[in-house]
């Protein structure tokens, strides 16, 4: 047991020896560190990197000295840096406060007595000097501002809110504020924090403006504060409220506690997923472990970027001094502030730390200019969690961003924020696009998004159903689309309802145009369109199958027919007075016994009819006082036929006379027909700005109109152009309700080509976020024909009024007559034919009576006979008289009274003067 305390006092001795020996043939480097306040984590960070250091090597030894600056006030902070700068063991090196005042205290005397000076918070350019041994390890001003510059530029905001909490923080934001001239910003807004703490009333006055885009540099502590006021004031309650935080330790703060959907973006110059940020992290757990009693909840976020500087500096001050140390020691001596003594070794360590480089620094590679500015550092740009890094911006390629994902990862990203919330879909009434929805069966009950049905909800539908996001429909309070009203200096209807953030889409027959496009972003247009004329079509009279005569009066066609009896009957009597017309029979018998006379009544009706027909005739009268009274009723005849013919085609022509338009071009030529648009509507904005000749003149003319030729909507518009008497109204819309309006409505009809192209779109607030996602949505649907579809089904499946039948191929050209307008000749023509067939019987019947006499045949065999003949069309030529076989031949030439009577009236009527001519007399 003796032995045993024996060995033991002996190894007490031994290592009592060993440490006082080695304590007094180390080198002491004292290092000073200033806080502006109890800062624990910092003081960890200083403790455990100089225990690790005096643990490692037995050459130097360091020692820390922490003091805490109660106040700004300079002269105690001057007064306290001298007294350490006056102990025995002097002051290697000292690290400063964050405060500014403080430090540019502490940076006189430093550079006053030579003693380096390690800068780890944010200092203005004027600064710096390569005469002064200040060595600053946060990111030149210079670099940062330039940085941030280039990450709000790629931000692609067209207008933006800067709020700064002091002077040094207007400083840095000079870049972005240059971006103004540089990328034409025309509307970008510099506010600075009130001096409480109370930011709500600027916070309204932002609102009032529109603005949903903010820049806000404070202080890292002030932030959550800030935001939650603004949350209080509705600018953060939606998606498209964007703020990008200056502060490099924002990444620190959790954001959750405010429950807001708002993207908030900010930067950090540290990556906590490094493996030098890993393995310091480490060993200030181990030492946090073992030299705390209550040991610091560290978390790898939550590490501020003066912690990890502080990190890097007093590591890389060491190295320096190490390095120096070996070449000529480094032995701090004290010194006196009312002197001009200079530490020999002070400038020396700082040059060197100056072009030193550390490419495993905490905070990433870190190098310096000749002046102590750090010029080599990376800024990370985080959207929303820690982790969610979307862009690299690095000093050495000062003017490029460095996106860190894919486009894919991108929309992928995008999509799965937007599934986040439900969307507020702004929409009007109006069919197809948006209309109430019926009940289905009775006592059901439409709530939400059920109340309402169209091809604006479908395509909604449609859209949410690729993309996966929730979406709620709201009818616009004022029922408008949206238009800007100079008097109020306002904007109406859908756009009024985006600009106020009531909703995040707008979405009906809401046509993009340019003026809007000012205030509001457009997806890609989901149809094409154009305007064009509404016109009704021209009333159908009725029918009149005798409308050929109509050119000529009732009494005239009376008139004309008597005449024509009467005339005929005229001539028939001066022809068989006149001695001109007894003709010889036989021209070879120059003195003849008999003389003819061929007009008789049939031939006196054939000569005045042809005549009026104007078709002449085969036979003409010889005699003076004949020829005549047959040229007065020909000439008669050429006046009336010329006048029927010219009555006639002015009747049939009498409907193209009525007031009528093809197109723009013929409507803005007349004056007859009035015509308008919607008011307020983008049909009107269209005519109002044209700089075409015929649309200003339709424009001039739809204003100078009394009464007003404007509607309030496009019902309106539509009924109007079915009421105006003798059509003399025309309504100017888009085409795309043209067809929807003439799919049912049949008296209706579109009059001539559009006159300009344009397309209906989904409003959305400028710089939306999701609207790359919405547009690529709207590109698939329309990939798949599902934009046909929706259209078809909406415009003619959908109707409770039928459809127009053949509405295209019905419509005839006004220079075609119809079967229905000359059906009264084809009446005529058939009544003659078939009166002139039953004559042609009634005229066989009578000539088989004659043979049947003159044959001594019976009545049936003669028709036999007859009607055989007639039958055979291969014969052309008749026998004067009818081959009768000898059975049937009878030698009875009885006749009996009623045969005498018919032969007699024959011969009274002269009905066979004719066929006797020239025909032999029989034996």
């Amino acid at each position: 047991m003796r032995i045993v305390y024996q060995n033991v006092v002996w190894l007490l001795i031994f290592v009592a020896y060993n440490y006082l020996c080695l304590a007094d043939h180390r080198d002491v480097i004292t290092v000073g560190a200033l806080f502006d306040n109890e800062d624990a984590e910092s003081r960890l960070v200083l403790e455990s990197a100089i225990k690790t250091t005096n643990t490692m090597q037995q050459n130097l030894h360091y020692v820390l000295q922490t003091r805490v600056l109660s106040n700004s006030d300079t002269f105690k902070c001057c007064k306290l840096v001298c007294n350490m700068t006056q102990q025995d063991s002097g002051m290697a090196g000292i690290f400063g406060p964050g405060s500014a005042t403080a430090s540019a205290s502490i940076q006189s005397v430093c550079s006053n007595l030579e003693i380096p000076y390690i800068q780890t918070h944010w200092r203005p350019l004027g600064y710096f000097s390569e005469k002064h041994t200040m060595v600053s390890f946060y990111p030149s001003p210079e670099l940062l501002s330039h940085g941030l510059a280039v990450i709000v530029k790629n931000l692609q905001w067209r207008s933006f809110v800067v709020l700064y909490e002091d002077d040094e923080g207007l400083v840095r934001l000079q870049e972005i504020l240059k971006l103004q001239s540089f990328d034409k910003r025309d509307n970008v807004i510099v506010r600075q924090l009130g001096p409480g703490s109370d930011n709500r009333p600027l916070l309204k006055e932002i609102r009032a403006l529109g603005e949903n885009r903010i820049i806000l540099d404070c202080a890292t502590e002030n932030i959550i504060e800030f935001l939650r006021q603004a949350k209080e004031v509705k600018l953060m309650d939606t998606s498209y409220y964007n703020y990008f935080l200056t502060s490099l330790d924002a990444h620190t703060l959790d954001f959750s506690v405010l429950r807001s959907s708002a993207n908030i973006t900010t930067i950090r110059i540290v990556d906590p997923e490094s493996e030098d940020f890993q393995r310091a992290f480490s060993n200030w757990q181990q030492y946090a472990d073992l030299n705390y009693r209550k040991p610091l909840l560290l978390q790898p976020y939550s590490i501020r970027t003066k912690t990890a500087l502080i990190h890097d500096a007093v590591e890389m001050f060491i190295d320096s001094v190490n390095a120096l140390h070996v070449t000529d020691p480094i032995r701090p001596a004290s010194l006196f502030c009312e002197d001009d003594q200079k530490w020999e070794g002070g400038f020396r360590t700082s040059s060197f730390m100056k072009v030193k480089v550390n490419p495993f620094g905490v905070s990433g590679p870190i190098s310096f200019d000749s002046s102590g500015r750090r010029t080599n550092f990376t800024l990370y740009v985080v959207e929303g969690v820690r982790e969610n890094v979307v862009a690299r911006w690095n000093a050495h390629d000062p003017d490029v961003l460095t996106f860190m994902r894919s486009e894919n990862d991108s929309y992928d990203a995008l999509v799965k924020n937007m599934q986040k919330g439900v969307l507020i879909v702004s929409s009007r009434l109006g069919p197809p696009y948006l209309m109430e929805r019926k009940p289905r069966y009775e006592g059901e009950i439409l709530t939400g998004n059920a109340r309402y049905e169209g091809f604006s909800m479908d395509l909604i539908d449609a859209i949410a159903g690729i993309l996966g996001f929730k979406y709620e429909f709201r009818l616009a309070q004022d029922g408008k689309y949206g238009n800007y009203d100079p008097a109020t200096k306002s904007w109406n209807g859908l756009i009024k309802d985006l600009l106020d953030r009531k909703a995040d889409l707008a979405i009906c027959d809401l046509s993009i145009t340019h003026q809007r496009r000012e205030v509001v972003d457009f997806s890609m247009p989901f149809m094409r369109l154009g305007i064009s004329i509404l016109y009704k079509k021209a009333e159908e009279k009725d029918v009149n199958m005798f409308a050929f005569l109509a050119p000529f009066s009732t009494e005239i066609w009376i008139y004309t027919a008597t005449l024509y009896l009467a005339v005929s009957v005229i001539l028939y009597f001066v022809a068989r007075m006149a001695p001109g017309d007894w003709e010889n029979p036989h021209p070879c018998d120059r003195h003849p016994d008999e003389l003819e006379n061929i007009w008789d009544l049939k031939n006196s009706l054939w000569l005045t009819l042809g005549s009026i027909m104007t078709q002449g005739c085969d036979i003409l009268p010889k005699g003076i006082s004949s020829r005549m009274a047959s040229s007065m009723w020909w000439f008669f005849s050429l006046i009336m036929t010329s006048s029927y013919t010219a009555n006639l085609a002015a009747f049939l022509t009498m409907e193209r006379l009525e007031p009528s338009i093809e197109s723009a071009e013929a409507l803005s030529k007349q004056t007859k027909i009035k015509y308008g648009t919607v008011e307020g509507g983008a049909t009107q904005a269209f005519f109002r700005e044209s700089n075409y000749s015929t649309f200003q003149r339709m424009w001039t003319s739809m204003i100078q109109a009394r009464p007003s030729v404007f509607e309030k909507n496009n019902a309106d518009g539509v009924k109007r152009v079915q009421t105006t008497k003798n059509r003399m109204y025309a309504f100017l819309m888009e085409s795309s309700q043209i067809e929807y309006e003439i799919e049912t409505k049949c008296d209706l009809k579109q009059v001539g080509n559009w006159l300009d192209s344009k397309g209906y779109g989904i409003a959305m607030p400028i710089d939306y976020p999701y609207r790359s996602a919405i547009n690529t949505a709207i590109l698939k649907l329309q990939e798949d024909s599902k934009l046909i579809e929706l259209k078809d089904k909406w415009w003619k499946k959908m109707r409770d009024e039928p459809s127009c039948p053949s509405i295209r191929s019905s419509e005839k050209s006004s220079s075609e007559l119809a079967l229905a307008n000359v059906g009264g000749v084809f009446l005529v023509l058939g009544i003659g034919v078939s009166v002139a067939f039953v004559l042609a019987i009634l005229e066989f019947l009578w000539n088989v009576r004659n043979v049947s006499v003159e044959e001594h045949v019976t009545y049936f065999e003669a028709l036999k006979i007859e009607s055989m003949f007639a039958l055979n069309v291969w014969i052309t030529k008749k026998r004067t008289k009818p081959k009768i076989p000898e059975s049937n031949f009878s030698h009875d030439d009885s006749k009996s009274i009623g045969h005498s009577i018919l032969h007699g009236a024959g011969s009274f009527l002269h009905l066979n003067i004719l066929s006797k001519i020239g025909t032999p007399a029989r034996d």
